[in-house]
């Protein structure tokens, strides 16, 4: 069993293995023995110790043995009776205990030990720690942080609809809830813009204000005092340093911090008195210090902490990256001696509180990659190292590449021009995105130094995962603010003394003129070459000489003065996109040129995504297996008849074969006799690949057909790889060991780019559109639609190609949602586009005026907004001198403010047409919204994520004629815009999708052990917040949900909506989905109106991001209608569930099986109106859809039919009563009448249809001949996965997904997993 590259043959092995996969690494079947002993490593069980604090009560601690004693400080920093304390050490037995130790080290430490909290005398750094900590807890309610996007902070709302924590309830509280729940009347009435049909998109709602946030005020001032540092002959009665305090009751203090803690002195703002201060009081915190001198200090702080301990500890976790929000409330800036002090000292390159001041990135990054990882246990210590590093570098990459647009960093060759300047800031490298010696000349100038650095960027990335030892790539950020686009790098050691013509002994730097080669790359690059699919081959330099390579030729090899091995400039790491370069002389495929293929783009360093690469090769390597197994039934069947025949007849026939490989596939044979067809060239591959001589000659020309077929590069084996450099601009020519054939393998090599390409064309992007079509992805903003599309291995540039096969598609109105948010992405990135160049000629006093007028041009309907010039542009008559050090390419330049919307708007079409060959029917943004059914509100969201634009939080008026929609005030901030590598935790991961198949298989409890495992495994590698975690965590919910423990499906998604917001967004399409998961198992847990806010807070986040003509509106829709209709809202219901019905039947088609499940909904709600006559009508709907699709004897069908008799029989009864009435007047005696309001029960069990969630009743037997059917399917897969392993695989056939257990129910609603568009779980 490999987990994640136990060697480094792994990956020579199993490199083009499997696609699917994480980089054809073994998936780790959770069976394996040695699974088992790896996970127990971790699980040590916890203990418990005593902790004795100074002046508290003794309490225990839960702690577990491979915690180090750090750990303990930081909860001891956090809880609420000791959180004041900061400088303090654990003693055990009178032994101080190491900070870095971990417990399991500790001698003597186990159950019921006491540690001893003894404080310890400060040094300046540890009075800072204090004074930063005691601020962060006057601050920790504060949200300024989040909005400001600091210190990885970022927003949540969900505590503001759920009234605190849902796991709160106890049994006590829920039960007294359970009874009165029929009778409690609960406000249902939503806000009038969520009702369906609104045409009202509030802005302020996004963000509602919390009622936490108007924070108590503890002091007025807690700042560093002017009489700072302290003079010489106090340093040595120990003073460290002064603190300035304005109290609540406003009275003003002087403090010295000391080593022996805080004390009052007796100076003034104007004079130094260091004396102690009566009342002479010492204390070794500042707080109780505090507490003693301000009674409103002692009593907020109280309070404030007690609070802050009772929110859920998602909402104040820092993020592992940086999330900024676009929108954010007018709040005041408070003072803040701590930011103030950061400001001035951390931003400028002396970092916080680091030994040795600033960090090596580069040390750092490449140590973490070489550690050990042989067992989990190190591979998990690894992985954590490696993300750690990778995000804390993020970080400082992106506080340094603002310094250096903001001209705040000198540069390291300050005389030449801007746009040429390079700087260092705290050991990070840093260029601009601009073309300055020419690189780039025969590429596209500053457009391909643009997109180069993003290209270079997917390359480090790759590599990185393949993560072959002893080859390096460089940390890199890429960095989008204000216009411009800045590459941060850690530097290689001794790269800045040499000059960089003596220091590349591998690969060319000046794109392929000088080439040079080294044994030791090739060597380590050949065991990149197959999972990256990279052929080595050959260039000739300037000077006529063959150079042998095994990546692109900008790819250079650089060996650091710390002896490693670095590899930079991946950006052509992948096989360029022929249809986006036209290369004289070669002709495309059909395919393309139909498509209007090649067109020329703006630069020439376009590259095939590595999603497509692999999909390509799957695609190969089916066809593959389809061509060797026709030829062999026929070798077969020839045999049968005359055994001679076969030498004459047979190669004629099949010379004819591989010339027309897509015929054959179409037409695949019978599937039984395939399939077996299928197994034997696999065993015969294998034979071959193993080359023992016991295959017969016939089968190998068999199999040596079948790879020349699919352009193999090898004869005895699948085996496709891409040359990388076949058409760089140059005189390229590949040589291989005989002359004769190299023209045929330049031509196959060709050939097989040109194929990727029309590949792309004729099968992803049509496979896109069809998966869209069936809804089996749901993109819901921009963002997810580029996911989806990614995913397939589909570039943006080919968002024109997709929106005109939608329009082209005959089930164009099932697409309606697709192209609408189609368009906006097309608009909204043509804007981005022309929004960089403009910002670049925008110097920083402008910024906020230039935004407030691009936003009014691009959104407003007023017709001729005027932009502000800054007031000093128009007053100072004396212009300083240019100044050496202004932000690159800036000038003294206002003509941003003569932009007006016609020209922006025209500029915007003609940038569609030209970049995504578009053509948009519109020369307004009115008429863009009026043709194509766009919201402005959306457009604003997309435009302000894709630029890094913060407005503020009020409601705008877009469609005012009279007045501007954005003044200058309205734009709070710009922030960075950064892509960075994720680095994955690989071995979590496997745990993950080994959890996911077990409970497609019906494993449901073993598929819990492994996620729970996973869980644990992510949480070890990325800390408490990721993406990832946060798809765990609601994998783990549904699954509680289904085996009944409501509790546990409730807490787990609660994190997982907590975590969704926080890392993700909190309008993100996830974080939707989280709510609407959340709303329901809050409903099975009796909790109503938390159930409805959810939904409702659900919905209005839904028609912001989108509107509310999409798909996943009819399954929201159908969630609050039926949850309405259980607190018999009726009408309200109705509208709701009339809307779902309505937009099931567009997106599914009027006969589909949602649109019957709809039509019953509605019909039962009013059945409980006691209006027979429509719920007749609607049953009647339903029932016919289920006869047709279904057939008379569907147990659905049956059921409907049964309803109506029902319906009927009250129909009848209450037209006999009414009757009755009309005869005898009052004085009839009625039979009362018996209208049922549904029970909770019979709702939730519609809920649960509806999201796709089947408690499946399964008799026994069935349940036998299931598990029966897995065990046989995973037998197979098993018996071809150990034949796989004996041999070096040819490849091995992706397993077929088996399909979720469930009877019939299945066809009420698709199942989940074909749902969730959540690109992290399908990973």
């Amino acid at each position: 069993m490999l987990l994640n590259g136990d060697c480094p043959e792994s990956l020579e092995k199993e490199g083009v293995a499997e696609p699917p996969r994480e980089n054809g690494l073994e998936e780790a079947e959770p069976g394996d023995e040695t699974t088992g002993q790896e996970v127990i490593v971790i699980q040590d069980t916890g203990f418990s110790v005593k902790i004795l604090v100074p002046g508290i009560e003794p309490f225990s601690l839960q702690v577990s043995p491979q915690e180090m004693v750090q750990e303990i400080h930081q909860v001891l920093m956090d809880r609420e009776d000791t959180c004041h304390r900061t400088c303090f050490s654990l003693h055990l037995d009178g032994n101080m205990l190491d900070h870095f130790s971990e417990l399991r080290s500790v001698e003597g430490l186990q159950e019921g030990s006491v540690l001893r909290v003894v404080e310890e005398p400060y040094t300046v750094r540890e009075a800072r720690i204090h004074v930063r900590h005691v601020r962060d807890l006057l601050k920790s309610l504060d949200p300024s942080d989040a909005f400001n996007g600091v210190d990885c902070n970022s927003l949540s709302f969900l505590s503001v609809f759920t009234d605190g924590d849902l796991g709160a309830l106890g049994p006590s509280d829920s039960g007294k809830r359970k009874k009165g729940l029929e009778m409690d009347p609960i406000d249902c009435t939503p806000p009038e813009y969520i009702l369906p049909g609104s045409r009202e998109r509030p802005l302020c709602p996004l963000q509602p204000q919390n009622r936490d946030w108007k924070p108590l005020q503890c002091l007025k001032v807690l700042t560093m005092s002017g009489w700072n540092p302290p003079p010489g002959n106090r340093k040595m009665h120990g003073d460290l340093m002064y603190l300035f305090v304005i109290t609540a009751e406003d009275r003003q203090v002087s403090i010295t911090a000391s080593t022996r803690g805080f004390y009052l002195n007796q100076s003034t703002a104007y004079h130094f008195n260091p004396k102690p201060a009566s009342p002479r009081f010492l204390s070794h915190s500042l707080v109780e210090l505090l507490n003693q001198i301000s009674p409103t200090f002692k009593k907020n702080f109280a309070v404030l902490q007690k609070k802050r301990v009772q929110r859920h500890p998602f909402e104040r976790i820092a993020t592992p990256f940086q999330v900024y929000s676009w929108t954010a409330p007018q709040a005041e800036h408070a003072m803040d001696c701590v930011r103030a002090e950061d400001a001035y000292t951390s931003r400028l390159g002396y970092e916080e509180h680091i030994p040795g001041q600033t960090r090596d990135w580069n040390e750092e990054l490449q140590t973490t990659r070489e550690l050990p990882r042989k067992n989990l246990p190190e591979r998990l210590l690894r992985e954590r190292a490696i993300f750690k590093v990778h995000s804390d570098f993020t970080a400082a990459a992106t506080r340094g590449a603002m310094a250096v647009i903001d001209g705040n960093v000198m540069a390291i060759n300050p005389s030449e021009e801007t746009k040429m300047q390079m700087f260092i800031w705290n050991n990070i490298f840093f260029s601009l995105g601009f073309d300055v010696r020419d690189h780039y000349k025969d590429f596209g100038g500053d457009v391909a130094a643009y997109v180069a650095p993003t290209n270079d960027l997917n390359g480090v990335r790759t590599y990185n995962v393949v993560d072959v030892e002893g080859l390096y790539t460089l940390g890199t950020v890429v960095v989008d603010y204000r216009g411009y686009r800045v590459t941060a790098q850690s530097i290689i050691p001794g790269i800045l003394e040499r000059d960089q013509e003596q220091s590349v002994i591998y690969g060319s730097i000046d794109f392929g003129k000088t080439v040079v080669s080294h044994p030791r790359y090739l060597e380590l690059l050949e065991r990149t070459s197959r999972p990256l699919k990279i052929l080595r081959h050959r260039v000739l330099n300037d000077r006529d000489e063959e150079v042998e390579l095994c990546s692109s030729v900008e790819c250079k090899g650089i060996i650091g003065n710390d002896g490693r091995h670095y590899i930079l400039d991946l950006l052509r790491t992948f096989p360029p996109d022929l249809n986006f370069l036209p290369v004289p002389g070669e002709e495309l495929p059909e395919e393309c040129t139909r498509a209007g293929f090649p067109r020329t783009h703006r630069h020439k360093l376009c590259c095939l995504r590595q999603e497509l690469v692999d999909a390509f090769v799957e695609h190969r390597y089916l066809l593959f297996m389809k061509l060797a197994a026709l030829q062999l039934m026929q070798q077969k069947a020839s045999q049968l008849q005359t055994p001679s025949s076969l030498e004459n007849g047979g190669p004629s026939s099949m010379e004819s074969k591989p010339e027309d490989p897509p015929r054959m596939e179409a037409g695949s044979e019978e599937e039984g006799s395939s399939a077996s067809g299928l197994a034997k060239v696999k065993e015969l591959a294998e034979t071959i690949a193993a080359d023992d001589g016991t295959a017969d000659p016939r089968s190998r020309e068999v199999i040596r057909n079948a790879c020349k077929a699919v352009g193999s590069i090898s004869s005895t084996a699948f085996d496709i790889r891409f040359n990388p450099d076949i058409f760089s601009p140059g005189r390229w020519r590949h040589f291989p060991e005989s002359p004769g054939s190299c023209q045929d393998e330049v031509r196959d090599q060709k050939q097989l780019l040109k194929d990727a390409a029309a590949f792309l064309l004729s099968c992803q992007i049509p496979g896109l559109v069809k998966d869209c079509t069936e809804h089996a992805v749901l993109p819901m903003d921009g963002a997810t639609l580029a996911e989806v599309m990614r995913q397939r291995g589909i570039n943006m540039r080919y968002l024109g190609k997709v929106l005109e096969l939608v329009l082209r598609s005959p089930a164009r109105q099932q697409l309606d949602h697709i192209y609408k948010i189609g368009i906006g992405e097309l608009i909204t990135r043509s804007a981005k586009h022309i929004f960089k160049t403009y910002l670049q000629g925008v110097e920083l006093s402008g910024l906020s005026a230039a935004i407030s007028h691009f936003l009014n041009c691009f959104l407003s309907s007023y017709p001729n907004p005027v932009a502000h010039l800054p007031a000093d542009e128009l007053v100072s008559k004396k212009r300083s001198k240019r100044r050496k050090n202004r932000p690159p390419g800036a000038s003294d330049n206002t003509a941003w403010a003569v932009m007006t919307p016609q020209e922006l708007w025209r500029n915007i079409c003609q940038e569609a047409k030209n970049y995504f060959d578009f053509s948009l029917e519109c020369e307004t943004v009115d008429q863009a919204v009026e043709t194509y059914g766009l919201q402005k509100i959306t457009l604003l969201r997309e435009i302000s994520l894709k630029t890094g634009i913060q407005v503020l939080l009020k409601e705008y008026s877009f469609d005012s004629r009279h007045k501007p929609t954005f003044t200058e005030e309205d734009v709070l901030n710009i922030f960075p815009v950064v892509k960075h590598v994720n680095p994955k935790a690989s071995d979590a991961f496997h745990f993950f999708q080994s959890g996911q198949a077990k409970v497609q298989q019906g494993f449901l409890k073993e598929g819990c052990e492994l996620i729970n495992e996973a869980l644990n495994l992510f949480n070890n590698v990325y800390g408490a917040m990721h993406v990832e975690t946060c798809a765990c965590l609601r994998l783990l919910a549904r699954l509680h949900y289904i085996m009944g423990d409501y509790a546990e499906a409730l807490s787990n998604q609660q994190k997982a909506v907590l975590m969704s917001e926080r890392v993700m967004g909190i309008e993100h399409p996830n974080t939707i989905q989280e709510y609407m998961h959340l709303a329901l198992y809050c409903f099975a847990s009796s909790q109503l109106s938390t159930s409805l806010s959810l939904l409702y807070r659900a919905r209005y986040l839904m028609l912001l991001v989108f509107g509310e003509d999409h798909p996943e509106m009819a399954l929201l829709d159908n969630n609050i209608g039926l949850v309405l209709h259980g607190v018999m809202e009726y009408d309200l219901s109705l509208r709701f569930l009339e809307n779902a019905l309505a937009v099931s039947t567009k997106y599914h088609g009027p006969k589909a099986l949602k649109v019957a499940l709809s039509h019953h909904l509605v019909a039962r709600v009013y059945e409980s109106k006691a209006e027979f006559r429509s719920a007749l009508q609607h049953e009647k709907e339903g029932y016919t859809i289920y006869k047709t699709q279904l057939g008379e004897d569907h147990e659905k069908t049956k059921e409907s039919s049964e309803y109506l008799k029902c319906l009927t029989q009250q129909a009848v009864a209450l037209q006999r009563t009414m009757n009755e009435i009309y005869r005898n007047g009052s004085s009839a005696n009625i039979p009362p009448l018996k209208f049922t309001a549904p029970s909770l029960a019979s709702v939730l069990e519609q809920l649960n249809v509806i999201n796709g969630i089947l408690f499946i009743p399964l008799s026994q037997k069935d349940l036998e001949n299931l598990k029966a059917e897995v065990a046989r399917r995973h037998q197979l897969q098993e018996a071809s996965r150990n034949r796989d392993k004996a041999e070096e695989p040819m490849a091995t056939e992706p397993e077929p997904e088996p399909e979720p257990s469930g009877g019939p129910e299945d066809l009420g609603s698709e199942p989940q997993a074909a749902k969730d568009p959540s690109p992290s779980v399908q990973g």
